[in-house]
């Protein structure tokens, strides 16, 4: 049983361009699209003169080629990104074209995206002083570009001055901070490079959580802007909301823990910072936590189903629900409205339903991915063991019985004429080494050096199936003469030439051991059409008899196993004549086909 392909869906095609393009890019171009929608719908409202808004477009482009520029060449890229902030800040001012404000006030979405990408790819890949100077003047193109754009709309209030300075702190530290981890990573062994591996793991494991909390905080730092930095505790909140969401694949029940206590801090503080206006959180839980909940649901879902999971989340519905008591628009600052409540516990229970769902379905997919891969290794794991027990079986086997035979014969003729006894010792001691050495390679195939029906260990299988069989049957260890007839390309394809070898020398192995009276075998191997024809006959007439040492009965098994392979056919049975009759055909092409 193979895996069966990955599902052609819209998501698996989504993960696939994300995990080419890196995270990094797939946010930058995400925050592009964001932008040219967000423009385009202000540059075509009846809020002021029409098109204006398209001329923020130039500078958002050329922050986009710089920060992909900035994957090659970071440190050119971010001076060069400085200076486009000037430029488009002069730009914008010159032609009155009016801003909106994101993270950093006037500042684009796709402005700050680009900007941090650039001083991450600067801090880690530049040179120590060559990445100070840079950073620095990004820095300072950053700062030209929030004060600068204030310059034709009046002057920056000292709050929202303070607020843009913090939040571009906390951008900076964002990116300089694992850029320097990454910078100074150790050997591959390393902890600390096993732990960064670790993170990226998650991340991209956690993308698409990742991406909606991130654009969940962009709007939620324009809220801090417009509510004076008295939603500043809130937003710090959701921030340790997101953190906990990506991390929680680790340890997703306490997870869920830790977001009920910041969405108990959030509830209980909300009111005495009167953000019911200017802080829009809709069922009295910010966006932010809203979206981190719902991903640490899915986690713990996804993670230990449902029958584990329902107590804490039966906590995390009652602090939302305290959440949507205490902070509703209401004059009295309580919501008590039967009509508002059940509104909000619909659209609750509506969120829960969708993120238990969620988790589930990917509780499922992956539960079928760990037995698909289970089954797969499992059939490998066959397959290898039953190579290496046909070439146990036809190897080692064809030697034992070579020596069984001779000690037999020894045995019997010691009394009559002592040097045929010394004679056949010379033979067993021959057979036996070369068993010794077959063993020795089947070893060696088991311990990894080999691969399972290997040549390496396929003892006698050369290029050559004629002098193979021609050397099999002057060996005689299987005790009956046998004479051979033998019709055959040079260019025989080499699995069918071995695969044609070990059932002759199967077949003469089970001579030796099963017809005790035979005189006389028969080996015939000849190209019929698109066929190797085989056929191994004896003149044995005697009742089959259990044969010394015992028999496996895995010599038939074992032949059409190999027939199978190549899609041949396998006929076994008395002939004629009494004797033991072995026939075989084996494609060619099948053969061609398999190397």
């Amino acid at each position: 049983m193979t895996a069966a392909p990955p599902p052609n869906t819209l998501y698996a095609r989504t993960a696939a361009l994300v995990r080419r393009i890196g995270v990094p890019s797939a946010v930058l171009f995400a925050a592009l699209l964001f932008d040219v929608v967000f423009t385009t719908q202000a540059a075509l409202d009846d809020n002021g003169p029409k098109f204006v808004d398209f001329g923020l477009i130039p500078g958002i482009l050329a922050m986009v080629g710089c920060a992909l520029w900035a994957q090659k060449r970071a440190a050119v890229a971010g001076v060069t990104g400085a200076a486009v902030l000037v430029f488009s800040t002069l730009f914008i001012h010159a032609f009155h074209v009016p801003p909106y404000s994101s993270v950093l006030p006037k500042v684009t979405i796709t402005e700050v995206v680009a900007g941090v990408l650039m001083v991450y790819y600067v801090a880690r890949r530049a040179r120590a002083g060559v990445a100070f100077c840079v950073v620095s003047v990004l820095v300072v193109g950053g700062l030209v570009a929030v004060f600068g754009r204030y310059a034709g709309v009046g002057q920056i209030d000292s709050g929202t001055g303070s607020q843009a300075l913090l939040f571009g702190l906390l951008l900076l530290a964002g990116a300089v901070v694992p850029a320097i981890t990454l910078r100074d990573r150790g050997p591959k062994g390393d902890p600390r490079t096993r732990k960064l591996q670790r993170v990226n793991e998650l991340a991209m494991g956690q993308w698409p959580l990742i991406g909606l909390l991130g654009f969940a905080l962009l709007f939620e730092f324009g809220y801090t802007y417009s509510s004076n930095a008295r939603g500043f505790p809130i937003l710090f909140c959701s921030l340790v909301a997101a953190v906990i969401a990506v991390l929680s694949p680790r340890r997703p029940a306490d997870a869920l823990l830790g977001i009920a206590g910041i969405l108990l801090v959030s509830a209980v503080v909300t009111p005495f910072l009167h953000l019911r206006y200017d802080y829009p959180m809709p069922g009295g839980v910010p966006f932010v936590q809203v979206i981190a909940a719902m991903g640490v649901i899915v986690n713990l879902t996804r993670a230990r189903g449902l029958s584990q999971s329902w107590p804490r989340i039966g906590i995390l519905s009652a602090v939302v629900a305290l959440g949507a008591i205490l902070n509703s628009n209401q004059p009295r600052g309580i919501q008590a409205d039967p009509q508002t409540l059940s509104i909000l516990a619909f659209a609750a229970a509506l969120l829960l339903g969708i993120s238990i769902a969620v988790g589930l379905m990917l509780r499922s997919r992956d539960s079928e991915r760990t037995t698909v891969v289970q089954s797969a290794v499992a059939d490998a794991q066959t397959a290898e063991r039953m190579a290496l027990a046909r070439e146990l079986h036809d190897v080692v086997a064809h030697h034992v019985t070579g020596i069984v035979v001779q000690a037999q014969a020894a045995r019997m003729m010691a009394e009559k004429n002592p040097q045929i006894a010394v004679e056949a010792m010379g033979r067993i001691e021959n057979a036996g080494v070369e068993a010794l050495a077959a063993m020795r390679r089947l070893v060696r195939s088991m311990r990894g050096d080999a691969p399972a029906g290997s040549s390496e260990f396929s003892e006698q299988a050369t290029t050559d199936l004629g002098a193979d069989l021609r050397k099999l049957v002057e060996t005689a260890n299987h005790g009956v003469p046998t004479s051979m007839h033998l019709d055959l390309p040079p260019d025989l394809p080499h699995e069918v030439g071995r695969s044609a070898l070990r059932l002759v020398q199967e077949s003469l192995t089970n001579v030796g051991k099963h017809a005790s009276d035979a005189t006389d075998a028969f080996v015939l191997a000849e190209v019929d059409g698109s066929e190797l024809h085989l056929r191994v006959t004896d003149n044995g007439h005697l009742t089959t008899r259990r044969p010394a040492g015992g028999s496996g009965g895995y010599g038939l098994v074992g032949m059409r196993e190999r027939v199978a392979l190549l899609k041949g056919r396998l006929s076994a049975g008395r002939g004629p004549d009494g004797g033991w009759r072995v026939e075989a055909w084996l494609p060619l092409a099948a053969g061609e086909g398999d190397e």
